[in-house]
């Protein structure tokens, strides 16, 4: 009997332009080996996979950040009792339950697009097709998208079924067990090692940073090799790995031995290496400019340091910008519909640990919410203003309406509902490359040294690529000196590592994955909650002290005093030779917190409550059922489907 396959698919990708891709063909039946030796008619069904990653269960909201809060830098803040509803704010908190039905959507879409790389492997791995690079090419993305969903669902649920074939008409293969995470991060390295030689780099084929190239396998292998290398919580202990200082007696924190170690660092190596020495990826020099191209959905055909975007459409698909962003408040002339950018905030510690010089800390922390309001004119006007002592509620500033291009205007105008920005999920930069580089080579090498296979750059070489981006000319010096003053150990560069981390990642979504493999999460969280402590403490005692003003002082753009001129906040007290009368507006900040206000008794506590109980400093030890519980429970209507194979662990 023929196999027939009915293509339903999305249209083939157009790459002239950002997310064209969802164009609409019609719908017709072909003989699958016809369709999987034909490079058109294999990328409309491998165009499916990609429109897959588009719903807001997947990749347009849930796996854009949802799931991956919070840290000790972005966060859903707690507001007491609210972190423990079977909500968002409850899961982002680290508390919900295996009921919570948007979890058992996530998982039905995240295997359903599975599903859909499986069809597309192996019906290219059955037509014959080996001669064509096209389609070969198409097989390398549907292995490596199959090999990138598998790996957010382990780093999410633990252990979890592994399926590298289609469901068969008898179900035989349907109802499958957990598979240790260890063997699936060790079959999905491979399968991609194999993907990465059929795929094209940027630039090549037609091939742009919207689809899966040569770049994001490399990527991606380096991600999981370090992933496997570090810490992760395990439903029982593993015979010859190590166990962290703070773990659970029941489900214990480990990462394997030296030995296994040593080798997964120099397997990063090897594809990290390529892709700085082989690649076409480079850091923009701009880091502004950076987050301009993103806003306004242009891609960056110069420097293609966004190795991997996941392509959304405007008004279809992409809540970047819409649920996280800068505010717009309510209905406003200038831009139209408002946005909730409610659901990922980060914290006025994360504000302050920036160098007042590192040009990253008012593109990632936006201090100001916009608003229809009244202007010093007395006209009814689009303003700006500070959002005051919000310590946990900065909003993300990278994705920014203002920067955003005119057809979202014209569209957000009319808008009278929810509006899709189509603003791109970026899975990879090259900074974040450079920053992975950065930590093999001081394990290998250490801070200074080279290592056979390395990419002519040491650690701290590539680490100061990195830092120095975010400094103008006239500051340069600075974050030179301050790269070269590290001191030349393994454990003082490593610190240092973590801390560009934040800086340069802050509300990408990355921060929280990176802690848990170095085992930091819970240990970084409690630092967040005690420095805000300690500066609240130290600005009741000193009102010019650096960090956490009382009052902080600002000027408009204009007589009209309708937007505030963000340059001129006085985020370290009032410059020399300035008094406050030399500004034109005034706000109650940070320091003016007390420890019996909400934000102390109430707000503190209750953030990442799951993860570390009401600890609020790292001298404390958290009241919670299990130590290092980020994981997430499997739904219990998976659960309830699977036949008795599958259960969930870590007391859920």
């Amino acid at each position: 009997m023929k196999k027939y396959i009915y293509i339903a698919a999305l249209g083939a990708i157009t790459l002239a332009s950002c997310s064209d891709f969802l164009d609409q063909k019609s719908a017709s039946e072909l003989e699958s080996d016809n369709v999987y030796s034909s490079e058109y008619y294999t990328s409309l069904v491998a165009n499916k996979i990609y429109g897959g990653l588009t719903n807001d269960r997947t990749y347009s909201q849930d796996m854009a950040f949802i799931y991956n809060m919070n840290s000790d830098v972005e966060l859903v803040d707690g507001l007491g009792a609210n972190a423990t509803t079977v909500s968002e704010r409850g899961f982002c908190n680290y508390n919900t339950t295996p009921g919570y039905a948007k979890l058992a959507d996530l998982w039905t879409y995240m295997y359903g697009v599975i599903e859909d790389c499986n069809l597309v492997v192996e019906g290219i791995n059955n037509a014959g097709a080996e001669d064509n690079k096209a389609v070969q090419a198409s097989l390398g993305e549907a292995k490596t998208l199959r090999a990138m969903i598998y790996f957010d669902l382990l780093r999410m649920f633990g252990d979890i079924p592994m399926k590298f074939e289609t469901t068969k008409v008898d179900l035989s293969n349907m109802y499958l067990p957990k598979t240790d995470r260890d063997e699936i991060l060790d079959a999905l390295i491979a399968d991609v090692e194999e993907a990465v030689d059929l795929l094209p780099w940027a630039g090549q084929m037609n091939y742009t940073t919207e689809r899966v190239t040569k770049g994001y396998a490399h990527a991606l292998i380096a991600q999981m090799a370090l992933t496997k290398a570090g810490y992760a919580i395990r439903e029982k202990a593993k015979d010859g790995y190590e166990t962290a200082a703070y773990t659970d007696d029941v489900y214990p924190t480990q990462r394997p031995a030296a030995a296994e170690r040593t080798e997964l660092y120099k397997k990063a190596l090897q594809h990290l290496a390529a892709i700085i020495t082989d690649g076409p990826h480079a850091l923009n020099p701009s880091f502004e400019n950076e987050w301009d191209l993103i806003n306004k959905l242009t891609l960056d055909q110069k420097y293609k340091e966004n190795i991997f975007e996941i392509p959304m459409l405007h008004n279809v698909s992409g809540e970047l910008g819409y649920t996280v962003g800068v505010r717009l408040n309510g209905v406003t002339s200038m831009f139209g519909y408002s946005n909730s950018s409610g659901k990922m905030k980060v914290t006025s510690d994360l504000f302050y640990s920036f160098d007042k010089n590192d040009t990253r800390r008012d593109i990632t922390c936006s201090t100001i919410q916009i608003k229809e309001g009244t202007n010093a004119a007395g006209k009814d006007a689009t303003i700006s203003e500070s959002l005051g002592n919000a310590p946990f509620a900065l909003y993300v500033g990278k994705w920014d309406p203002r920067k955003e291009n005119d057809a979202w205007l014209i569209q957000n105008k009319a808008a009278t509902g929810k509006h899709m920005t189509g603003i791109n999920v970026v899975k990879v930069r090259y900074s974040q490359v450079l920053l992975w580089y950065a930590e093999v080579m001081n394990e290998l090498a250490g801070p200074d040294a080279h290592y056979t296979g390395d990419a002519g750059i040491t650690a701290r070489q590539a680490l100061a690529l990195v830092h120095e981006r975010a400094f103008d000319a006239k500051n340069k010096a600075e974050a030179q000196a301050y790269v070269a003053e590290i001191p030349a150990t393994k454990e003082a560069l490593f610190n240092a590592i973590v801390d560009e981390n934040k800086w340069e990642l802050a509300g990408e979504g990355a921060r929280k994955w990176d802690l848990i493999r170095w085992n930091l999460l819970t240990q970084k969280t409690l630092e967040m909650k005690e420095n805000y402590l300690k500066d609240v403490t130290l600005a009741q005692e000193n009102e010019e002290n650096d960090r956490y003003q009382k009052t902080v002082y600002f000027n408009y753009t204009d007589d009209t005093k309708t937007f505030i001129d963000e340059t001129s906040f006085t985020w370290y007290g009032i410059p020399e030779g300035k008094t406050a009368d030399d500004y034109e507006g005034s706000k109650s900040s940070f320091g003016n917190s007390k420890m019996t206000d909400t934000q102390v008794t109430t707000n503190l506590p209750s953030i990442s409550s799951g993860l570390v109980g009401n600890a609020l400093s790292t001298s404390e030890v958290p009241d919670v059922e299990v130590k290092n519980r980020y994981l997430m429970p499997i739904p219990s209507t998976t659960i309830a489907a699977s036949n008795g194979t599958l259960y969930n662990s870590y007391g859920w």
